[in-house]
């Protein structure tokens, strides 16, 4: 049988009576370079914690026990702003778009009409662009807690008609949800007044066994996905979907990210860096995906209406300093982005990512937290 130190013994309890009321509470997160204010808001229920910014509409920290009760932020990310503003900063949380992942050349045309984007990445265009991808900007926020067991925050933005080279003046909210049930739920609403793209995500990196451990290799993860996009030596799909059967990109049992990584590290992606096709993607919420973390207990089930999962092992963490001056190295941590196909609008096979004026964009991904 297992025993628990005093001090140990002592957290549990601690944590078992922790108020459960929710509760949401803001404060000063620091001054961006241009001047503007950013506030942090933390959201609770008692159980866990996460904290959002208007930075970027960013997810800053998810607090969670693990299974003997020890909280930890199992998310990379800065301390403040600045940290966000960085070079050190890799998309950290963030809500990207107006179009995450790849265009490829940056550029597309609509209605005839050719349009040019930040080539931000070699060649291609990379989640929304340069100084104003989604990312970078200050969004509008609305605090609440309805009937004061879920809060949530609303992030708004509108952006104008041309803005990073998009066509379409585009009205975009953002709006994270924590539930008593340990659910963290984003979701996306967009609406546009003249033909454009849209494929928004969130941009986390994922370490459960708490942010800043030497690495996330030692994660199993299921996906549920029969089929993925190739890639070209630039990480342009090439309009192909292919079986994921005996490939390393196999995830529809539980595996560990260590287990096949060293087939890719040779490979343009470096590590994972794939888009994986969702099975029974209608546009329905279902669940996807899993990750779990054998050491803490932790595990995170994944829902989403998108039909596919970006899987990225981060494999440009370099060893720079985040929270509490933890140190994210190489591979410590993954992203699992719900999203449309990359460069969809090359591929006609793929989802379309055009919004036209009069609809309305609409995705949700919930994330569902335990440890055992």
């Amino acid at each position: 049988m297992m025993r628990l130190s005093t001090a140990a013994l002592a957290l549990l309890a601690a944590c078992s009576s922790m108020p459960t009321t929710p509760t949401l509470t803001s404060r000063h997160f620091g001054t961006d370079s241009s001047g503007q204010p950013a506030t942090l808001w933390t959201l609770s229920t008692g159980q866990m914690q996460i904290d959002v910014t208007d930075h970027g509409a960013t997810l800053v920290a998810v607090r969670m026990p693990d299974r003997a009760g020890f909280l930890d932020d199992v998310i990379l990310g800065f301390d403040d702003v600045t940290g966000y503003q960085s070079d050190a900063n890799q998309y950290f949380g963030c809500s990207t778009g107006r179009v995450c992942n790849r265009i490829a050349n940056g550029e597309f045309t609509l209605d005839d009409y050719d349009y040019v984007l930040d080539k931000n990445n070699g060649a291609h265009h990379l989640h929304g662009g340069g100084a104003r991808s989604f990312d970078k900007v200050h969004w509008q926020a609305q605090a609440s807690a309805t009937d004061s067991t879920t809060p949530s925050v609303q992030f708004t933005y509108l952006s104008d008609d041309g803005e990073e080279g998009y066509p379409g003046k585009l009205y975009v909210s953002v709006t994270y949800t924590l539930t008593q049930d340990n659910q963290l739920q984003i979701d996306y609403e967009a609406r546009t007044n003249k033909r454009t793209l849209i494929n928004l995500t969130n941009h986390a990196y994922w370490n459960l066994g708490g942010a800043g451990a030497d690495t996330v290799l030692d994660h199993t993860l299921q996906v549920d996905a029969d089929t993925y996009t190739p890639t070209d030596d630039t990480l342009i799909p090439t309009g192909e979907i292919k079986s994921v059967l005996a490939t390393a990109l196999d995830f529809r049992k539980p595996i560990a990210l260590g287990l096949y990584i060293d087939a890719l590290a040779a490979t343009p992606a470096l590590g994972y860096d794939h888009n994986l096709v969702l099975n029974d993607s209608h546009g329905t919420l279902r669940r996807v995906a899993k990750l779990h973390h054998a050491g803490s207990g932790r595990s995170m089930m994944i829902e989403t209406t998108e039909p596919a999962l970006q899987v990225y092992s981060g494999n440009f963490l370099h060893g720079q300093t985040g929270k509490k001056g933890k140190v994210y190295a190489h591979r410590s941590a993954v992203c699992l982005e719900t999203q449309h196909h990359p460069d969809a609008v090359h591929h006609n096979n793929f989802p379309s990512t055009e919004l036209a004026p009069g609809d309305m964009f609409r995705s949700t991904t919930r994330m569902t937290f335990k440890a055992q």
